[in-house]
């Protein structure tokens, strides 16, 4: 109450033709505030990894209404890499994202303080922001437009130790892998064959990967090894110093085997001081690079223009 008298009466001595009397009232909700009891604390263990891992919803049908090329689209899985892309861009502390056809995994150092490690913050921040990055990012890679916005659910997973974290990417890798080859095969038989749906389903019931390698070879002519490393491995952002552009850091896409262990002696920045390593590309800088160095320099031009003040004369 002192506080708005002295307001009023300072208001009045720095403007004395405009003053007016600002209305007296208590605090607003004071006595509500109790309901701010009932918020639970969610703060996330300190010294584990935090993994959040962001999945589409009903992407069968989102595929197939934006006709997705079976069985992979490669402007799709695009989509997905560049708006995981703005999230790394956006947390410095993700060291590494992995990500196969509708999800994406996130690992966050173990010492990350964003958010004050609230779980839901971080949650909700990395699902809403790889939204409405997917959504963004869609005219640069599809040439269709979006019939409507698609939406990903989220989970935050803690692991305490460097092998759990290490064998939870290998499980998700190694689903690539089998999912893949189910469905390379799958695709084959109905859109080469003309195999119904159902048809294709019981041709490959009950049979091993062996099996479906040896299909696709004998009646396709495809060996399976050959296939884009993208569409087998999925795809891994590491956050890189590029030798060829004079040390500039960008998110760089490798599709790498992250089961082996030569992945990690390869890139120890992931389990170790977090210092990005270097990279270099003898065939040129992939797209999802190009276009981060182009965004990076637009904004730098924008920042060298000179302000215009307005005449307001």
């Amino acid at each position: 109450m002192r506080s708005i008298g002295f307001l009023n009466t300072f208001y009045k001595f720095l403007n004395p033709p405009f003053s007016r009397v600002l209305p007296i009232r208590r605090m607003a909700c004071s006595r509500f505030e109790y309901v701010k009891s009932f918020e639970q604390d969610d703060s996330i263990l300190p010294n584990v990894w935090i993994v959040i891992r962001i999945d589409g919803k009903k992407f069968h049908k989102f595929s197939k209404t934006h006709d997705f090329d079976k069985p992979n689209d490669e402007n799709a899985l695009n989509v997905m890499n560049a708006a995981a892309t703005a999230v790394m861009q956006e947390f410095r502390d993700i060291v590494l994202a992995y990500g196969q056809s509708d999800e994406y995994s996130f690992v966050f150092r173990k010492e990350t303080t964003a958010f004050k490690r609230r779980s839901a913050k971080l949650l909700t921040y990395v699902t809403s922001l790889f939204s409405s990055s997917y959504v963004m990012q869609w005219p640069r890679w599809k040439s269709g437009p979006l019939a409507y916005a698609p939406c990903f659910d989220g989970r935050v997973v803690l692991y305490p130790s460097d092998e759990n974290l290490r064998d939870y990417l290998s499980w998700r890798q190694a689903d690539v892998h089998v999912n893949n080859l189910y469905n390379t095969a799958f695709w084959k038989l109905v859109l080469d064959k003309g195999l119904s749906n159902q048809q294709a389903e019981e041709r490959l019931r009950g049979t091993f990967s062996a099996d479906k390698n040896e299909l696709l070879f004998q009646e396709f002519g495809i060996n399976y090894n050959n296939l884009p490393a993208m569409y087998r491995k999925g795809t891994i952002l590491l956050r890189k110093r590029l030798v060829d552009r004079k040390g500039r850091q960008a998110i760089v896409p490798l599709h790498e085997d992250l089961i082996s262990s030569q992945f990690w002696k390869h890139h120890t920045e992931i389990l170790g001081k977090y210092v990005p390593g270097s990279y270099s590309s003898p065939e040129g800088l992939p797209k999802l690079v190009e276009n981060q160095l182009n965004e990076k320099h637009s904004s730098e031009q924008e920042d060298e223009q000179p302000q215009i003040k307005a005449d307001i004369s």
